[in-house]
């Protein structure tokens, strides 16, 4: 099931792209690889792999720490919650 990615998911993983973004673009100078559209693609994606990892650990650690997150309630399961309660359905 798809969850939505926590705040600091997002955080961690955009830290993370700018940072590992600027190291790989800095080895590959050091390392006298030429700057063009190829070597541009590969910092973006070695970076977005990185990002990715570093988000998924932070949901790994969120969830060990406080547990699985609930699940999203359907469209059925709140009109049964409203009928409990005594509301109408808007």
């Amino acid at each position: 099931m798809l969850a939505l990615p926590s705040i600091w998911n997002l955080l961690i993983s955009t830290a993370v792209f700018f940072i590992a973004a600027w190291y790989i673009r800095r080895y590959l100078e050091e390392h006298g690889i030429p700057s063009g559209m190829t070597r541009g693609l590969l910092v973006f994606v070695l970076a977005s792999l990185l990002s990715w990892g570093a988000g998924a650990a932070v949901d790994w650690m969120r969830e060990k720490i406080e547990g699985p997150q609930a699940a999203v309630q359907t469209p059925d399961d709140l009109s049964q919650l409203l009928k409990t309660m005594g509301q109408a359905r808007p």
